[in-house]
């Protein structure tokens, strides 16, 4: 499995509030963001983490003094060097450059959401893709409208369609199903306001009759860092 950080984002809201640094970069009191990000997957740093980035402030060099504390063995670095048109465009480009294999299974993740203890359902191993779900409310988030044994029928973005929402964290069990469905979303111009979002490109796999999945987790299972509002409450 691939362990996929995005980290192309402009952070527009921290640079709104005054924040001069990438969001990934900013201390809390137990480290930086990225750091608490990757510490979630602890378990796991035996797996394949790759990171996709633009290269501004020192960012490589960050994210290998990162993951040499955390002693992850095998990191995998692709440098962006122009702005993206959403997380689905910056991970597309990124599995593109580094050639992942398209039967490589993928687990994405947030750069700004922290997930203590996160563990693979291992009952989900089998599906073809999952989205990790919390109850919630508020309509800024990626929602799932949700079927029988907890599988997902559509998935919006800023549309709630139910009151489960996306936590950030996205399983395709196979790469190739991931950039099947990029490429389509990107020939139709499906995006939420010029950006092309994750959640989104489940549709075209379940129209395929592929097994997509939700797994719902407790709000107490995750911490949020996306605004600088959430950020606050952890320096």
């Amino acid at each position: 499995m691939t362990f996929v950080f995005p980290m192309a984002g402009l952070s527009s809201r921290f640079t709104q509030a005054g924040f001069t640094l990438p969001k990934y970069m900013l201390e809390t009191k137990e480290g930086s963001v990225l750091l608490r990000v990757l510490k979630s997957f602890e378990h796991y740093k035996s797996q394949k983490f790759l990171f996709i980035y633009r290269e501004i402030y020192n960012t490589k060099d960050f994210i290998v003094k990162t993951y040499e504390t955390l002693n992850i063995s095998n990191p995998l670095l692709v440098p962006l060097h122009n702005t993206t048109l959403g997380q689905a465009h910056t991970i597309y480009l990124g599995l593109k450059s580094m050639g992942i294999a398209h039967d490589q299974s993928l687990l994405i993740f947030n750069i700004d959401t922290f997930r203590p203890n996160f563990q693979f359902p291992s009952n989900y191993a089998s599906c073809d893709g999952y989205l990790e779900v919390f109850m919630g409310f508020g309509n800024q988030w990626s929602f799932i409208l949700p079927g029988a044994q907890n599988t997902v029928l559509k998935t919006t973005e800023k549309d709630r369609i139910s009151s489960l929402r996306s936590s950030g964290l996205y399983y395709f069990k196979h790469t190739g199903d991931f950039l099947d469905a990029f490429t389509f979303n990107f020939s139709q111009a499906i995006t939420h306001k010029g950006e092309y979002y994750v959640a989104p490109l489940y549709n075209y796999l379940i129209q395929k009759n592929k097994d997509i999945r939700y797994f719902e987790i407790s709000k107490q299972d995750i911490i949020f860092c996306g605004t600088p509002e959430e950020y606050y409450k952890l320096i």
